[in-house]
């Protein structure tokens, strides 16, 4: 048996383990959608019956609908900011040679390894000392410090991978710094900013420690699911919003990874 042939054989004890792996992972979440038909208040088995009720009465609930839309506006500026913020921390740190470059990045993904506890005790006493008013305007500033880091490792491998002699060429052609930006990087880019986009959409959108110390009166969909938990008779349509939500983020994480896979950067270092 050759080399090649003995390394792509497949490993069963591994694969095993992958199995039982995801396994554990994923089935307490793949119980969410079973349970969100079921035609009783309690979450157990054996099942009652199938029903669509809970989906009805959760899409006639006013008080959600409030929340998804404040959810959706949080989400939807969050990712934007931290994009933007990413398409440039990006670009500085693969396109110039900055002294201290690796301390100045560790800084920035330091919101990844501190809790989230931790950073939104320290964002409510900021802003407090501040006189600043808690509102969705300080969730979305507290968003965008936790989307920044993910958007710029998103964006770092579309930089890394495309061809500098590109912009150098619209630059002998007579495009300033800008105009090369739009022209050549940005289409090159294009996919990775989108990734960005949509994976900081999600995380924004799923977010819940960070919202419930700065959402003040006006609250976000996690919060407002947190607050039906407290009512045995409303967990069946919390298990049915948690069903559609968990469907959602799942097709946007999955459309973000291939969009990212499509990426010049992800694409060269693939085939390399």
């Amino acid at each position: 048996m050759s080399r090649a042939a003995a390394f792509y054989r497949p490993n069963r004890p591994l694969l095993v383990y992958a199995v039982l792996y995801l396994a554990f992972l994923y089935a307490p979440v793949a119980l969410l959608p079973v349970f969100s038909f079921n035609d009783s208040i309690y979450a157990a088995f054996p099942l009652q019956g199938f029903t669509t009720q809970w989906y009805a009465d959760m899409f006639a609930d006013e008080a959600m609908h409030g929340a998804l839309w404040n959810s959706v506006k949080v989400g939807a500026v969050a990712a934007v900011f931290a994009t933007i913020l990413g398409v440039f921390g990006a670009k500085a740190i693969t396109r110039f040679r900055i002294r201290g470059v690796k301390p100045v990045l560790g800084v920035i993904m330091l919101p990844l390894v501190i809790p989230p506890v931790i950073m939104g005790v320290a964002l409510l006493v900021l802003l407090s000392q501040s006189g600043v008013q808690l509102s969705l305007i300080t969730v979305t500033i507290g968003h965008i410090l936790i989307c920044v880091p993910f958007s710029i490792v998103t964006l770092m491998a579309s930089f890394e991978g495309f061809d500098k002699s590109m912009e150098e060429a619209a630059a002998d052609l007579g495009d300033n710094s800008w105009w090369a930006f739009w022209r050549v990087t940005f289409p090159m880019v294009f996919p990775g900013i989108l990734a960005s986009l949509l994976l900081c959409f999600t995380i924004s959108f799923d977010e819940f420690i960070m919202a419930f110390f700065l959402a003040g009166t006006e609250q976000t969909l996690p919060i407002f699911i947190y607050g039906q938990l407290r009512f045995p008779q409303r967990l069946p349509g919390v298990l049915a919003l948690g069903a559609m939500i968990l469907t959602a983020t799942f097709v946007i994480v999955f459309l973000a990874q291939w969009l990212r896979g499509r990426s010049p950067g992800v694409a060269q270092s693939g085939s390399e």
